[in-house]
């Protein structure tokens, strides 16, 4: 997409309905996290400590008795630090050690965490009515709502924001996310669910996106490849497509955007064909807190150094500087 196209959907709220429960049905989740007894355990990793910072593994009991775990990595000294909350995209696990590291060069703690059956440590116990076999997107479709495997998730990061609290040596003024794809998801559904913790975030090219526009663009490929088998296994027709989309407007990023009261720093890939520009207007669009958009022609689903560096002064600075 070109920057003149984008111009025509600066108003362009998305296609996926938003249930007209939406903010009671998560104000429901919400309470339901916060009835979980915290049980959670700081572990050594194979990781040996540096002399300026510490390596670890969170282990943490979610949802349903799911495992979950996150790297832990700190800044030795004894003044409170900052905290990263890291989310990785899909599929897969936190980023390597180093690459969590470079938070330490910054004077942040951060806490990476492992999707649940994902590619990292943690797992999800609990089971799913319906398919699994296309991924994540659908686990749960067939059955309630919140038992969804991305409702589950954000429950299970509700808690993990609840951990934070409690850990030594954290500054829970000053607490960040970031992410990309589907952390970019995850980070925005964090800062929604969490108001009162999160203090900025930065949100590079966010799945779980308008996924009604996804679908009608026939852009259901990669990570979006789970609504195709599902309609062909199950919705041959379309009988029922309004209402299993109407379903996944409880975890489409657009809907969660109106919750969200801390500065957002937003990146697009303008080629990006996994996640389209288009579905990332309608998440930024929705965002009704301070933010700034930063658009990246010629790059597509990838790694993008310009916005990683953003993020040191972002992070860094006392105040938002824009």
């Amino acid at each position: 997409m070109m920057e003149q196209e984008l111009e025509k959907y600066s108003q362009y709220q998305g296609l996926t309905p938003m249930p007209e429960d939406f903010d009671v049905f998560w104000d429901q989740r919400i309470a339901e996290a916060d009835a979980q007894p915290l049980v959670y355990e700081i572990c050594p990793s194979e990781i040996p400590d540096s002399p300026t910072g510490t390596f670890r593994y969170l282990w943490y009991q979610g949802m349903g008795g799911a495992k979950l775990c996150a790297k832990y990595l700190k800044p030795k000294g004894s003044a409170p630090v900052p905290l990263v909350l890291q989310f990785h995209g899909y599929p897969g696990a936190s980023r390597s050690w180093l690459e969590q590291a470079s938070f330490l060069g910054m004077g942040c703690a951060v806490l990476a965490l492992d999707c649940p059956g994902q590619g990292g440590l943690g797992q999800d116990l609990g089971g799913y009515q319906g398919t699994t076999v296309s991924g994540h997107l659908v686990a749960g479709l067939d059955g309630p709502a919140q038992e969804m495997y991305y409702v589950r998730l954000h429950q299970n990061i509700r808690i993990l924001c609840r951990i934070v609290q409690q850990l030594e040596g954290i500054d829970c003024s000053r607490v960040f996310v970031n992410g990309a794809s589907q952390g970019g998801a995850l980070g925005l559904a964090c800062c929604a669910l969490n108001p009162e913790l999160i203090r900025r975030a930065a949100i590079l090219y966010p799945f779980l996106s308008d996924f009604r526009m996804i679908w009608e663009q026939n852009a259901d490929l990669i990570p979006y490849e789970g609504l195709r088998y599902y309609a062909r296994w199950f919705d041959p027709d379309g009988a029922k497509e309004d209402q299993w989309f109407l379903k996944l407007g409880y975890i489409d990023s657009k809907n969660f955007a109106h919750r969200i009261q801390c500065p957002v720093l937003f990146g697009t890939g303008m080629e990006d064909a996994w996640v389209l520009p288009v579905t990332q207007c309608a998440v930024y669009n929705a965002l009704r807190c301070q933010k700034k958009r930063y658009l990246y022609p010629g790059m597509g689903h990838e790694e993008i150094a310009d916005f990683d560096d953003l993020l040191l002064n972002f992070f860094g600075a006392e105040e938002v500087q824009w």
